[in-house]
C-alpha cells in the first residue's frame, strides 16, 4: 500500500488536519451504530447513545468510558470477550490470552493490528528480513508484528522468546536486516553479539513495550550502528501511534481517534496537558469506543517534520490506574494475589525498579514460619501467573504495614 513515491505509506498520513477529522468524524456515528447492532456488552456500555448525533469530539466526550481494568470481570461473567465482539468466534483466527488474563481476538483481515504503518515509518522495506523477538505464545505481540511485516512483504524470523544462544545462531546464520522486540533484548543480543566477535547486521529496529530513554537509542546508534523507533500498541487496540525519522513525537495512527483525558474521568485535558489516553478504534471486529488504556501521554503541538499531519503523543509517561507495565506485559494487583493464595499468604507487595537498563521485579511476601522451598515455589507461581520471572523477598507478618499498595513501582 505504499503510494506517493515511497515517501510515505499512503495518503491518508498527509491529509490535511481538517479534512481528516472532517472523515473521522463522519465515519463514527456509523461504527457506533455497528458496536451496538453487533457487540450486545457495547450496546449495554452505550444504552441511550443516539449514535446518528456523535459527530463532533465534544459530542464523543459525552460518551461513557469504557476502561482496560473493566475488561477481566466483563470477560469473566461474558467469555471470551465480554460482549465487546462484534464478529462471532466462529469468523476469527486467532483468540490470544494477555496477562490479566484478557482475551484479545483476531479477524482474518490483513495486517488486523496496522502495525504495516509504523513498521515502513521505521525505515522497513519490502525483501527485508526482520528478527522478531516478540513473544508468539499466547498474546498477541509476535504476530502483531507479522502481519505489518506481511503486508508490508517483508519475511520474518519467528524467534518469539527462545533461549538468548538460538537468538544468536539464528541472527549469525540468517542475517536478518532489522529487528523488532522489546529495548532492552536489543540491547542483551547486540552486547553478547559483539563480545562473541559476530555483530548483529541489524540496520534497524522498531520496539515497544517499554520505555526508551534517548541516551539509550544514541547508545544502539553509536556503538551497534541501529536506528532505533517506537511505536506505542497494546494487545486491545493494535497500533495507537508511531515514530518516523524525526523522532519527534509518536504520529497517531490512522484507524484512531485519540483523546486525552484528567485520570479516572472522561474529561479532556488542556491543550497540551498530561492525562489518560483513551482510544476509538475503528475496528469492526472490535469496536472498542473511548477505550481507557490507563497509559498516562501528553500532545504535541504541531506536525511532524517529516510531513506527516495526524496529531503526536510525547510518547509513554507513565499508569493512570494501579496496574504496571513490565517488559511490555501489564501486571495488575489483582495478579499479585493469585501468586500469593495458592501458598496461603495473604499480604504481598510487588516491588519494580528500573537497574542496569533492565526492569526488575521483587516479590515481597509476609510469611509467618516459612516453610522450605516457599520462595522458590512463589517465583514459579509469579512467572505462571504473570509470565515474568522475579525474586522472592520474605518477610515477618506486619512488615508491609497498613497501606494498600499491592504494586510499588519505583522506576519514576
Amino acid at each position: 500500500m505504499v503510494e506517493n513515491g515511497g515517501e510515505f505509506y499512503d495518503r491518508q498520513e498527509v491529509r490535511e488536519p481538517e479534512q481528516r477529522a472532517a472523515q473521522m468524524f463522519t465515519a463514527l456515528p456509523g461504527l457506533i451504530r455497528h458496536a451496538i447492532d453487533n457487540a450486545p456488552g457495547m450496546a449495554a456500555h452505550l444504552d441511550g447513545v443516539d449514535a446518528a448525533t456523535v459527530t463532533t469530539p465534544e459530542a464523543l466526550a459525552e460518551l461513557p468510558v469504557l476502561r482496560k481494568s473493566e475488561l477481566f470481570a466483563r470477560q469473566a461473567a461474558e467469555p471470551p470477550f465480554g460482549g465487546l465482539a462484534a464478529t462471532p468466534i466462529a469468523r476469527l483466527s486467532r483468540v490470544f490470552v494477555s496477562p490479566g488474563p484478557i482475551a484479545e481476538p483476531e479477524s482474518v483481515r490483513t495486517d488486523y493490528w496496522r502495525l504495516a504503518r509504523a513498521l515502513f515509518a521505521a525505515g522497513f522495506r519490502t525483501g527485508e528480513l526482520i528478527h522478531n523477538a516478540f513473544s508468539y505464545h499466547l498474546t498477541p505481540a509476535g504476530m502483531m508484528v507479522e502481519a505489518g511485516a506481511r503486508a508490508l512483504g517483508c519475511p520474518v524470523v519467528p524467534a518469539g522468546t527462545a533461549p538468548t544462544p538460538r537468538h544468536l545462531e539464528a541472527i549469525a546464520r540468517l542475517a536478518p536486516a532489522a529487528y523488532t522486540g522489546t529495548p532492552s533484548f536489543l540491547r542483551t543480543l547486540l552486547d553478547e553479539a559483539a563480545a562473541s566477535g559476530r555483530p548483529a547486521p541489524f540496520a534497524r529496529a522498531l520496539v515497544t513495550g517499554e520505555a526508551l530513554g534517548e541516551e539509550e537509542r544514541a547508545r544502539f546508534r553509536e556503538r551497534h550502528g541501529v536506528e532505533v523507533f517506537q511505536c506505542y500498541a497494546t494487545a486491545d487496540l493494535g497500533l495507537i501511534a508511531y515514530e518516523s525519522e524525526p523522532r519527534d513525537g509518536l504520529i497517531v495512527d490512522e484507524a484512531v481517534i485519540v483523546e486525552i483525558v484528567k485520570p479516572g474521568t472522561g474529561d479532556p485535558v488542556g491543550p497540551y496537558e498530561v492525562g489518560e489516553v483513551l482510544v476509538t478504534s475503528f475496528n469492526p471486529d472490535y469496536p472498542l469506543i473511548r477505550f481507557a488504556t490507563g497509559d498516562l501521554s501528553a500532545f504535541v503541538p504541531g506536525a511532524s517534520a517529516c510531513g506527516r499531519t495526524n496529531r503526536r503523543l510525547r510518547g509513554w509517561l507513565g499508569r493512570a490506574d494501579r496496574s504496571a507495565k513490565v517488559r511490555g506485559l501489564l501486571v495488575h494487583p489483582h495478579q499479585v494475589a493469585e501468586v500469593l493464595a495458592p501458598h496461603g499468604l495473604a499480604r504481598g507487595r510487588l516491588v519494580i525498579e528500573h537497574a542496569g537498563g533492565d526492569d526488575r521485579l521483587r516479590l515481597v511476601a509476609e510469611a509467618g514460619a516459612a516453610t522450605a522451598g516457599l520462595a522458590e515455589a512463589l517465583g514459579d507461581s509469579l512467572q505462571e501467573v504473570t509470565s515474568l520471572r522475579g525474586e522472592v523477598e520474605l518477610v515477618r507478618p506486619g512488615s508491609l504495614g497498613d497501606d494498600d499498595e499491592v504494586i510499588d513501582d519505583r522506576r519514576g
